[in-house]
């Protein structure tokens, strides 16, 4: 079924497909039809439709009606077993690995077929070595899951759905976590996959990735199918337009910086961890007001390590650093609270973790941090109705849909969930904003909103930190950007010399010794 033959039968055909959880109708008489051999992406904002459709497909949800093909054949999904036994795989974006099993006890968990764990284990790794060889998916069977890098792990996804027979594979999200080099592996994975008849399903929100690896592209918005188009046939623009309903700015309206007064001040700073491992090494350089200063780097080089003594979260073990007049040392550490107190935001890279309390209300999660404050106090007491007046107001302000105050902090896209964390930290009219990941996991419209708040917080003389994995991010918004590798900061470019291949050089070390890289300061502009 390779390249999808004129005669071959749909390897998907979605009909009339609805879905309703409660009051909210997920999946609206949606139709989809999907050629075998392709690479079919599905794109649409946070809340669109995609996941609960693909879920239907793999059977974790049952569709309230429609029907659904698979190979021209009807088919019932009741459960992700069916699912699998009619060939089709699912790579899901929190991989479902066991840790501290090895990659060949992941593959072969739940499909031994056999009474004897060495048959089983014998038989499952001859298999396993040639799903490897034939599809370019190199992984050491014998390694342990938790110590494989994210971009091995989600090929030991792939493997398991290979070795159960898929020759229909679904990604949600695949990208959302790796690096721009392990999306360009997992890309010529794909195409591997494709040149072998795989027919696969891609969910994403990233139109450049659409636009490189699929064939076919399907938009999804509040709930229905909107549009089918053969990618060659449109564009970025075009599709962004339909996933939001309106025109969107793709390129960010940057103009040019005028930097103030200097209001970081960062010298020699270290971290060592509680294993004796160095994670920042000797970090120099100085922020100043009405700038973005952007840090590029491949994910684990010192980046969130940086943020968190920024932000108060983990002293330093040498070095210092000063915020205005305030200054923080291994021998006079400060907490997230002086630090605010100083002028300093801080949107953290894991929302969830550090952002929001899921079980809290909107409201409550919008004053996280800042409870004590003019606006918020109330005495012993805090108000409800003062909380969920402030909060409304914000929701309006930054868009945050629904706008509901009470609402569970879980019950938000994660769009929304940023835009929640965004509005309280911004709100604050800091003097300094960290800012990591701004964007990870969020939908096309809330991007170009955040870029757009970035923006015009920076011409009202903010100084913000940036940290992001996606080199476009950076070099769209930074004035300076800033390379870190291996704790060290390597270079430093203006936004104007910056492109991915020179940024792409410092991040992997090349070229750049140790001695180098101590010696650049982060210089003033």
């Amino acid at each position: 079924m390779a390249n999808g033959g004129s005669g071959s039968p749909l390897a998907i055909e979605l009909s009339d497909i609805n879905k309703s959880f409660g009051d909210v109708h997920a999946n609206r008489n949606v139709n989809l039809t999907v050629v075998p051999g392709h690479i079919h992406g599905i794109i649409g904002e946070n809340g669109a439709g995609k996941s609960t459709l693909v879920s239907i497909l793999y059977g974790f949800y049952g569709a309230d009606s429609g029907t659904i093909r698979i190979n021209g054949e009807p088919t019932t999904i009741r459960n992700s077993a069916d699912a699998i036994g009619k060939g089709i795989g699912m790579v899901h974006q929190h991989f479902m690995l066991v840790p501290n099993f090895t990659v060949l006890e992941n593959v072969m968990l739940g499909h031994e077929g056999s009474l004897s764990v060495e048959t089983s284990a014998r038989k499952a790794r001859e298999a396993l070595n040639k799903l490897s060889q034939d599809f370019g998916l190199a992984v050491d069977p014998d390694m342990i899951v938790e110590d494989l890098p994210v971009g091995l792990q989600q090929r030991v996804e792939i493997l398991k759905a290979l070795f159960r027979g898929a020759e229909i594979l679904i990604l949600d999200e695949p990208t959302g976590v790796l690096t721009p080099l392990e999306t360009e592996q997992l890309f010529d994975i794909l195409r591997a996959l494709r040149e072998q008849g795989v027919t696969i399903l891609l969910i994403t929100h990233k139109l450049k990735e659409i636009m490189a690896i699929t064939d076919d592209v399907s938009v999804m918005r509040g709930g229905e199918m909107v549009a089918h188009l053969q990618t060659a046939d449109t564009s970025p623009a075009k599709l962004a337009e339909l996933m939001v309903g309106r025109k969107v700015l793709l390129e960010v309206d940057h103009t040019p910086a005028r930097p103030g007064a200097p209001v970081l001040d960062v010298q020699d700073l270290c971290l060592t961890d509680t294993a004796g491992i160095d994670q920042l090494k000797q970090i120099s350089m100085t922020l100043r007001e009405g700038e973005i200063v952007g840090i590029a780097g491949v994910s684990g080089n010192g980046q969130s390590e940086l943020l968190d003594v920024l932000s108060g979260i983990i002293a330093p073990t040498g070095g210092r650093f000063a915020v205005g007049t305030n200054e923080v040392t291994a021998n006079a550490t400060s907490n997230p609270a002086e630090l605010r107190d100083f002028g300093v935001a801080h949107v953290p890279e894991d929302r969830h973790k550090c952002g929001i309390v899921l079980p809290f209300s909107a409201a409550e999660s919008m004053i996280l941090g800042y409870s004590g404050s003019d606006e918020q106090d109330g005495g012993w007491w805090l108000s409800p109705s003062r909380l969920e007046e402030s909060c409304a107001s914000r929701m309006k302000e930054f868009d945050i849909r629904p706008p509901i105050p009470k609402l569970q902090s879980a019950n938000f896209s994660g769009g929304n969930q940023q835009k929640i964390v965004l509005a309280r930290e911004i709100s604050t009219q800091p003097k300094l904003l960290l800012v990591g990941q701004p964007t990870r996991g969020v939908d096309i419209g809330a991007i170009e909103f955040i870029h757009k708040q970035l923006i015009a917080l920076r011409n009202e003389g903010c100084a913000i930190l940036l940290v992001s994995v996606e080199l476009d991010e950076i070099m769209s918004l930074s004035d300076r950007i800033l390379v870190m590798n291996n704790g060290h900061i390597v270079g430093e470019l203006a936004r104007e010399d910056a492109d991915e291949t020179a940024l792409g050089l410092m991040m992997a070390g090349i070229g750049v010794d140790e001695k180098d890289s101590r010696s650049v300061t982060g210089a003033t502009s």
